[in-house]
């Protein structure tokens, strides 16, 4: 199969980030001078270049040579590099990227990761440069079936890339709304602002990557409601500018929790695999209960 040579879309989108970074925050500064947090930004975008170019290279290595052995060695067909092959692509990513996202926010060893992402009180397009520094060296395995089925890695990596570009404009405020139907088939900054509330009622909601068709679809879409304006930021925050603090405090907290509970081996594996705030013992809350209490309390 002749592989095409496809653009390195992050190194082009780099100068795009910085620039409407940049933009944003005079633009916010104008309108509300206090209202931007410039620590809370210079913080994402550290912690982003080391999470995406530093670490992030040794997890893009791992990734690229389990993706080629499994594409070389125990593929099941050959998809070749054709115009339905992307469209193809573009679908299939998206739905294992929601799939990813969701398990996420339920499995706590996936949490540890993406809670860097949500550790910002702010919402802004610096907001999208805050990520994780470890979930690259395991969250692919939502991702390796696609070389399994007979995708070049490639192309995968290539569609992985369109998306997370795609998913930084959705990170601020100036923008409202789209059009409905814009909103209705794609994800857009009012879905993405859900997300990252701390609200009861937008806690795990709107997982999308491009499409939000897979929220609708599968239970999980919240739209943003004008009368409950969104609190971002973590249902307990970290109250930190420190990097090394974003990036491992929740790893610390969840072996921690693990291994001082005196209960069984099972129950301490569950500490890993259960959502965020569950105890073995019941005492724990969950996204589910504080949506309840915010329902009894709003009634």
């Amino acid at each position: 199969m002749q592989v095409p040579d496809l653009p390195k879309l992050i190194y082009y989108a780099i100068p795009f980030f910085v620039i409407t970074v940049i933009i944003e925050g005079l633009i916010i500064n104008k309108h509300s001078p206090k209202s931007y947090k410039t620590k809370d930004a210079i913080t994402s975008i550290v912690t982003g270049l080391i999470g995406n170019v530093f670490i992030g290279l040794l997890s893009k290595i791992l990734v690229l040579f389990l993706f080629t052995y499994t594409w070389e060695h125990i593929r099941i067909a050959t998809i070749p590099f054709a115009w339905w092959s992307w469209l193809l692509i573009f679908f299939l990513d998206d739905f294992a990227y929601y799939w990813f996202h969701r398990i996420s926010h339920k499995s706590r060893v996936f949490w540890a990761s993406h809670v860097v992402h949500h550790s910002s009180e702010e919402y802004n397009l610096s907001t999208a440069l805050r990520q994780t520094w470890t979930g690259g060296f395991y969250g692919f395995v939502f991702w390796i079936w696609l070389a399994f089925i007979g995708f070049h890695p490639i192309m995968i990596l290539f569609q992985m890339s369109v998306s997370l570009i795609y998913q930084y404009w959705i990170h601020t405020e100036l923008i409202h709304k789209m059009p409905k139907w814009f909103e209705y088939i794609f994800n857009t900054p009012s879905h993405h602002r859900v997300h990252h509330g701390s609200n009861p009622l937008y806690l795990d909601k709107n997982h999308a990557g491009i499409l939000i068709i897979w929220d609708r679809m599968f239970g999980t879409f919240q739209p943003e409601v004008e009368e409950e304006k969104v609190v971002y930021g973590l249902v307990t925050n970290i109250k930190t500018y420190n990097i090394f603090r974003i990036a491992f405090q929740e790893w610390g907290n969840m072996f921690t929790d693990a291994f001082k509970a005196k209960t069984s081996f099972v129950n301490k594996l569950k500490y890993f695999l259960k959502p965020p705030g569950w105890k073995h013992d019941g005492t724990g809350i969950l996204s589910e209960d504080l949506l309840e209490e915010w329902k009894k309390e709003n009634r």
